[in-house]
Formats: C-alpha cells, sequence, structure tokens
C-alpha cells in the first residue's frame, strides 16, 4: 500500500533546475499539474491562487520563494549586504501577504531570515538548509501530531473532517488502521475550492479506510443521526486564550458538535502562536468574491449577484475539547503549557 501523495511535501513542491515546481492541488486527484515558479513573484501568486493549500505546505513554498529571491540576487545583483538585505525583506513582505490569516508562513520566513550569516557567502545555500531542516521537522512534526491523535481513535469511531487537516491526519488514520481499529471518515467537499473532496477524502480512500463525503450543509445533519461520534479539524492559527482560527465553516461544526454533545478536537502541530494572545487579533483574509460564484470556472448564479468570501472563521476554545500537538494533547485553556511538554 503506498502512502498518500500528500503525506510528503517533497512529492509536491520541489526544486527542478533552479525552478520551484508545485503540484497543482486545485487539480487532484484527476489530473497531475505542475506549475513552475522562476522567481518569488511566481509563487507568491500561486499561493494566492490556491496553487498550493495547508499551512504548513504553504509556509514551506514561500520559504522557496525567498529562495529564489536570494538566487537572483546572487546572480543579478551587487554582494552588498544592504542592497541583499533589502530586497529579501521586499521578498518576504511581498510573499506574507498572500495568506495574512495563517502564522506559519511569516513565521518560517523571518526565522530563516534572521539565521542567514550575512559575512558568509552563499546566502540563497543558507536559505535552502532552512527549508530542508524545515521540511525534516514538519515531517515528523506531522507524524506526532498524529501518534497522539490515534490514541484519541477508538474502534468503531466515524469521524468527520473539514478541510484538509494535513499529513498529521493522514498518519492519525494509518496508525490507527495499523492498531486494528476499524476507523471510517466523513469529509464535507469544503467549497468554494473542495480540499474536502480533492484532498483529505481522496488521499483517505488511498489509505483504503472508509470516506463519505458530504456538502458543507450536511454535517449538522449526520451529527443528528448519529453518524458522527468524533470531529477532527486542523488550526491555521492558534492563539495564546485558545482560539482556533481556521477554514472557514469550522465554527459551525464546533457549534453543531457541541449541541450534539460529540468531542472537537483540533490538529494544532506545533503550537500556539506565541505573538497572537487573543483570537481578535487574528486578521481574517477575505478573498475575492468572485471565488464563491462558480464552481470549476462555470458560473452557478446570476450576474447582478454579488459574493462574500471569508476563507477563515475563529472557533471560540470553550467549543474545543482538545488541542493535538507534537507534544502532546492539551486542554484549549492550557496552551501556554505547549513549551513546557516534552520536544522530540
Amino acid at each position: 500500500m503506498h502512502d498518500p501523495l500528500l503525506m510528503d511535501i517533497n512529492h509536491t513542491v520541489f526544486l527542478r533546475d533552479e525552478s520551484l515546481v508545485i503540484v497543482d492541488r486545485r487539480c487532484l486527484p484527476s489530473m497531475i499539474v505542475e506549475v513552475v515558479c522562476n522567481d518569488y513573484e511566481a509563487v507568491a501568486r500561486a499561493i494566492e491562487e490556491m496553487v498550493v493549500q495547508g499551512a504548513g505546505d504553504i509556509a514551506v513554498t514561500a520559504g522557496y520563494g525567498l529562495y529564489l529571491a536570494a538566487i537572483y540576487i546572487e546572480s543579478h545583483s551587487t554582494s552588498k549586504v544592504d542592497e541583499a538585505k533589502k530586497l529579501l525583506l521586499t521578498a518576504r513582505e511581498r510573499l506574507v501577504a498572500t495568506r495574512p490569516t495563517g502564522f506559519h508562513l511569516n513565521a518560517l520566513l523571518g526565522r530563516m531570515l534572521e539565521k542567514i550569516d550575512w559575512e558568509q557567502s552563499g546566502w540563497s545555500d543558507q536559505l535552502l538548509a532552512s527549508i530542508n531542516r524545515t521540511i525534516s521537522k514538519q515531517q515528523l512534526c506531522s507524524e506526532l501530531t498524529g501518534k497522539w491523535g490515534a490514541t484519541i481513535l477508538e474502534d468503531g469511531d466515524c469521524i468527520l473532517t473539514h478541510c484538509f487537516p494535513g499529513a498529521g491526519l493522514l498518519f492519525m488514520l494509518s496508525q490507527a488502521r495499523d492498531q486494528k481499529k476499524r476507523i471510517q471518515v466523513i469529509s464535507t467537499e469544503t467549497r468554494p475550492y473542495l480540499q474536502g473532496a480533492r484532498l483529505t477524502a481522496w488521499s483517505v480512500s488511498e489509505l483504503e479506510i472508509p470516506v463519505t463525503l458530504i456538502t458543507d450543509n450536511m454535517a449538522a445533519y449526520c451529527m443528528s443521526c448519529g453518524m458522527v461520534t468524533k470531529v477532527f479539524t486542523a488550526a491555521d492559527r492558534i492563539a495564546m486564550d485558545g482560539t482556533i482560527a481556521n477554514k472557514v465553516g469550522t465554527f459551525q461544526l464546533a457549534i453543531a458538535a457541541a449541541y450534539h454533545h460529540i468531542p472537537f478536537y483540533i490538529l494544532g502541530y506545533g503550537g500556539p502562536d506565541r505573538r497572537c494572545q487573543v483570537g481578535k487579533e487574528i486578521i481574517i483574509e477575505i478573498r475575492d468574491s468572485e471565488e464563491v460564484l462558480s464552481i470549476n470556472g462555470i458560473k452557478t448564479t446570476g450576474e447582478k449577484v454579488k459574493g462574500f468570501y471569508p476563507a477563515f472563521d475563529l472557533t471560540p476554545p470553550e467549543l474545543v475539547d482538545a488541542i493535538i500537538t507534537d507534544r502532546g494533547i492539551i486542554a484549549p485553556g492550557e496552551v501556554n503549557t505547549y513549551w513546557s511538554l516534552p520536544a522530540y
């Protein structure tokens, strides 16, 4: 049995001849389409246009964008440190602006620039080394998050997912399968880009785990019929007060789960954002309204109809039963304890 494509970012975002190749997730699973980016601006557009999806993978993709900017600086410009810093900061600002809600992208680019030894040549090589370390760490983080998540799963569970909760979900299900736990999955399709259908449901099916796809407005009905035993989503940002920012629709799932007394869990991977004290500080990305007025390029309504697309929403901590991280399982009101837990 082959692991699903999305369990390893090296299969979907990688360098080829000093260009960045991104497997277009808007085309999965029916086609494998490669988008080739030759500079950081092309990478930024690819992120904005949803060619790559999932907070961790978006961050790594942006890291490669910074690397391409450094390649350009080294081959087309003077080697003066001040000029290089200015150009790389410009690239960072452009890349960070692509997805303002998630914190992984901003945090990674900040760390990459902080670790550069400007007195040493080969700035691009240093950035690439940072990316490779991040990918290895991210993979291990996903595996450990999945391992902790599997401890919550029980034989006979049917879990509901929303959007694409990342590789941690797939590792969690893989571990449960290997432990002979009979698990089923219900996946929301997740409009308007259908990450739940294209990415989650497909990947789960590749694990040979039974999965059922539903539209976003069917979740509460499925809960009311006893079809769901647990809910798992991810988080693009976790505030220090335990507030969860995730794909829009997460909040309403949490409300429905609470009403039906169904446990609601967050795959929180590397824990909260230290710099974000309360949820109200989180910027909600408002995307182009045209994105909700069509499906796969086909208009679904009249020309006079307006659209509205907040890409994320905020779920208060009192609706979350636990946050599952690479270091352990934490109550939402105790996310500040994450750093006191043993690190891998």
